[in-house]
């Protein structure tokens, strides 16, 4: 985390045969984000595929004295997540046709929103570790700053941020195949309290594509940093106990 995108190629695969107005939209959205981004799109390479992939491999640059590694988080940090979950289980129940128009518009403006925003806020601030949350869930991604850190991360469940309608797909069973994946790899490593909801447990360990950060950091600059940009505390960094990530 820290560096700052200068220049893209575009990694596309698509049906040779498939509508070329999709083909358009996804490639005019790639370009509108970079431009967000302020990240030039330099070109790119295309396959005949029969499954739709696509994805920009980005170089940029970043100060070695400011980048920010999913390690090193200090017991007294609290955790900081920028983005809500669910996308993961929001998208998984559109295929269904499980999901309202109201959670598919909400997941899709998460999605839609890039993380610049929350990256600049923290930039200022004594950030001990930061991950962004994206295939291995927020328990997955939690984990590595754990082990890394050799802490524990507590995370209180219900301060957690959520997509409307991420719960009730899990409870229609509108469940990724990758999210059982993230359970099976990262549960190990989890203590869960018996308090704790299943739904909300579950949501935990979601995929998320473009989902936000998860910073460790000092209480004081968290409280300043969520009082900057939408974010919100949801845990803090502990000494070293029997699991790495504690749910409660």
């Amino acid at each position: 985390m820290g560096g700052k995108p200068i220049t893209a190629l575009s990694i596309l695969c698509y049906p040779a045969k498939d509508e070329i107005e999709v083909l358009q939209a996804i490639l005019a959205g790639g370009a509108d984000k970079m431009i967000e981004a302020g990240c030039a799109l330099l070109g790119g390479h295309s396959v005949a595929d029969d499954t739709v992939k696509f994805g920009f491999s980005v170089t940029g640059l970043v100060h070695p004295d400011r980048f920010r590694a999913n390690a090193h988080a200090k017991p007294g940090d609290a955790l900081v997540l920028t983005k809500p979950l669910g996308t993961g289980v929001i998208a998984t129940a559109l295929k269904r046709s499980l999901a309202s128009p109201e959670s598919v518009a909400a997941a899709t403006q998460s999605m839609l929103k890039l993380n610049r925003e929350a990256a600049e806020a923290m930039d200022p601030f004594d950030v001990h570790g930061c991950t962004d949350i994206t295939g291995f869930g927020l328990l997955g991604h939690a984990r590595e700053i754990a082990v890394a850190s050799n802490v524990t991360l507590e995370i209180d469940s219900t301060l957690l941020p959520i997509l409307p309608g991420a719960l009730e797909a899990i409870e229609n069973g509108a469940v990724p195949g990758g999210l059982n994946n993230n359970r099976q790899y990262a549960s190990a490593d989890v203590f869960a309290g018996a308090s704790v909801s299943p739904a909300r447990l579950t949501l935990m360990y979601d995929p998320q594509t473009s989902g936000g950060l998860l910073i460790s950091l000092p209480q004081d600059d968290a409280l300043r940093l969520v009082s900057a940009v939408p974010a919100t505390v949801i845990g803090q960094v502990t000494e070293r106990k029997e699991f790495p990530l504690w749910v409660l």
